[in-house]
């Protein structure tokens, strides 16, 4: 897995909540959960989207009783049809990004059989897990990184993370060297 995620800059973020309908939106085209995979916050220190971090041991697959959180090399996936609602997931994420929702079950075209796809569901409500799938079924990517109007959105890979560490050490390097010989070190 290469432990791909969507990250926000705060400092960008205008708090539009323009990402969660393009998100909502998307994933209604799709025939999944018209719910907002991340989610605007609010703190007095700004306002930012958060989202899951497709953690490479995510505790929520660990937890899932039924398998319906799997970790590939598309990240984390949810599975929306093998959910039981049991809230666990949501429970262990250390982020708060993955919530439980009630949901209607889908449109049927064809009168209600008994046919072995349709046992999965309940005519009602039914509480299914929803968290970010990149929206790995759209080739643009996430929708709320094309549709974020000031940019505040991207998407990070493992070797970007890796890129940022290599120039985090070379800032830590001159840093301390800047210590050591009595400077100041720069604001960055």
């Amino acid at each position: 897995m290469t432990n791909t995620f969507v990250i926000a800059d705060p400092d960008r973020c205008l708090g539009c909540y323009t990402c969660m309908a393009a998100c909502s939106v998307n994933h209604r085209k799709e025939g999944l959960q018209a719910q907002p995979r991340l989610f605007l916050t609010h703190s007095a220190v700004g306002t930012m989207p958060v989202q899951c971090h497709h953690c490479e041991n995510a505790p929520c697959s660990l937890v899932c009783p039924v398998q319906a959180i799997t970790i590939g090399d598309q990240g984390v996936q949810l599975n929306e049809g093998l959910c039981i609602g049991c809230k666990m997931c949501a429970y262990v994420c250390p982020f708060g990004a993955v919530t439980v929702n009630g949901t209607n079950p889908p449109a049927r075209e064809e009168p209600l059989s008994l046919k072995p796809s349709l046992l999965d569901w309940v005519p009602g409500k039914k509480q299914v897990a929803i968290k970010c799938d990149l929206c790995t079924f759209s080739s643009e990517g996430p929708a709320c990184v094309q549709a974020c109007p000031t940019k505040a959105l991207q998407v990070v890979t493992g070797e970007d993370m890796e890129e940022w560490s290599k120039i985090r050490r070379l800032h830590a390097v001159a840093d301390m060297m800047a210590l050591i010989k009595g400077r100041e070190v720069p604001e960055r």
